[in-house]
């Protein structure tokens, strides 16, 4: 079969899209003279963005191009069970609530740059703030790992393998590196905004496409029907279980994200940031959901592919639906450059919020409390160039599915929802509690995963690690007394009433 993108027109599509990211980031740093002298401006945008434009930063940290390059294969592998999809991104959303137009009062009044600056105005203790980022720090890795995967596959498969896995990933790491480094916070802003109409049209067309050229879902479970019943059944109880135990996993887990978090932060207003979010509660249905079906029909289109040609099934569904005739080329490419961007942006968004927290939590705090603005943003730069290069080694040759890759991350980064969540409306809760609840849930959920315990019950290891997390939370925080004084600043960080607006929180 010929495909669409092979040879010198892939490559051109790679290239100008990645010239586009570049641009942006130019005409960023062009625009914002002082970018680089303000920890606020470099990684919050100032903390301006508007309804319009946090809806699509927060949609293209949720959605990312791991929406769409791995997504669909979990469904071919799966079938009809991974209708679960739908709802876990609901329930992100919900997670959202449950936090975030609170610690936004918050953190507008005591100007927080990162999420740590949270459980160091909260608990004011630095063994909590130091696990707590490192805890963090560790998802932002595995997730940017994951980025860097989806692109290779991603690119690998919409070329045919004319451009190669390895050299996607190494072209694409280097224009990320470029226009983050340049534009910040803004110039991520600007290129979700871009990614997210692209991605959105480009996935309804890749379905409509899809059901054009290879027939629609009841074929598609005639098919399965005959060839591969097990991806019609029912789901054993225990496979329910394990269900509700990633909606949980997923809609805490992704919720807590430390650039979700400063996304929170970076709203120009409470009433900016809610209806941001409520725009977002419609996406699940009309992203993930159509995603779904494009990998259902798949099992008739392609039927019979191991797990790792699954894996570029998006790019062998484009590359066909492409050849068929000019309108869906031009809309394959659309599409094309969609997941790209969407990679890349929510890449560098991660990147962005991995570099802030080494600045400000670990160099600031811990080495050099006394160095300028500019020079602890350079050292966040500089960290989070070679942690690329480290992570650039694991994904030359990647060791996992993006969906095993995908759902790692979360095991461990569940450990800090305590600590935002109940730390926001429950006063009593104790610092020691929660650094001891911390470590042991990580130990827990680290351990089940490192000597591939099966998930006992189908509960995922993260949730075993958040259960005796809460309890040693709760129970410790009854057990540890505190003074009157530690109790009277935790009611003081707590209320929303008085605002010391313009306090900036020393670390």
């Amino acid at each position: 079969m010929e495909l669409a993108f092979a040879g010198w027109s892939g490559v051109f599509i790679m290239v100008v899209y990645g010239l586009i990211m570049l641009g942006i980031g130019v005409y960023v740093y062009l625009r914002n003279k002082g970018l680089h002298q303000s920890m606020d401006e470099y990684f919050l945008g100032g903390r301006q963005l508007g309804v319009m434009v946090l809806f699509f930063t927060l949609y293209a940290t949720q959605y990312s191009g791991n929406t769409i390059v791995g997504y669909a294969p979990n469904a071919y592998r799966l079938g009809f069970e991974w209708v679960q999809s739908i709802p876990f991104m609901i329930l992100v959303i919900a997670g959202y609530l449950l936090f975030a137009p609170r610690l936004y009062v918050l953190s507008k009044r005591h100007r927080f740059i990162t999420p740590s600056d949270w459980l160091e105005a909260r608990f004011q203790s630095k063994a909590v703030t130091l696990v707590g980022t490192l805890l963090m720090l560790y998802g932002l890795g595995n997730y940017l790992l994951e980025q860097l995967v989806a692109i290779g596959h991603g690119v690998a498969g919409l070329t045919g393998g004319t451009i190669p896995y390895q050299a996607a990933v190494l072209f694409f790491i280097i224009v990320m590196l470029i226009y983050g480094w340049l534009g910040g916070m803004r110039s991520v802003a600007y290129t979700d905004a871009m990614q997210g109409i692209a991605l959105f049209v480009g996935i309804v067309l890749m379905l409509v496409g899809t059901m054009v050229y290879f027939g629609g879902l009841p074929e598609a479970s005639d098919y399965m029907a005959t060839y591969a019943p097990e991806k019609l059944g029912v789901p054993t109880g225990e496979r329910n279980l394990s269900w509700i135990s990633m909606l949980i996993l997923v809609g805490i887990g992704a919720a807590v994200y430390p650039h979700a978090v400063q996304r929170i932060f970076s709203a120009k207003s409470e009433k900016t940031l809610k209806k941001s979010l409520r725009n977002m509660a419609w996406m699940p249905f009309i992203t993930t959901g159509l995603v779904m079906l494009v990998g259902l029909i798949g099992v008739k289109a392609f039927p019979g592919l191991s797990v790792q040609e699954s894996e570029q099934l998006v790019g062998m569904i484009a590359s066909t639906i492409a050849n068929e005739n000019l309108f869906f080329y031009w809309a394959m490419i659309l599409l094309f450059g969609g997941v790209v961007a969407a990679i890349l942006s929510t890449a560098d968004s991660v990147l962005l919020s991995f570099s802030s927290m080494v600045s400000r939590d670990i160099y600031e705090r811990l080495i050099n409390p006394a160095a300028s603005e500019k020079t602890k943003i350079m050292v966040g730069k500089v960290v989070g160039v070679v942690m690329v290069f480290i992570l650039l080694m694991i994904a030359w040759y990647p060791p996992a599915t993006l969906y095993e890759i995908f759902i790692l991350k979360f095991e461990v980064l569940i450990q800090v929802a305590p600590a935002f969540i109940l730390g926001l409306y429950w006063h009593r809760l104790h610092k020691h509690a929660v650094l001891l609840g911390m470590l042991v849930g990580a130990g827990i959920a680290g351990y089940m995963t490192l000597a591939h315990v099966e998930n006992p019950l189908g509960i995922h290891s993260g949730l075993w690690g958040l259960m005796v997390n809460l309890l040693i939370c709760i129970g410790g925080s009854y057990l540890f007394s505190s003074s009157v004084q530690e109790q009277q600043s935790s009611r003081e960080i707590l209320s929303i009433d008085a605002a010391p607006a313009g306090k900036r929180l020393e670390g």
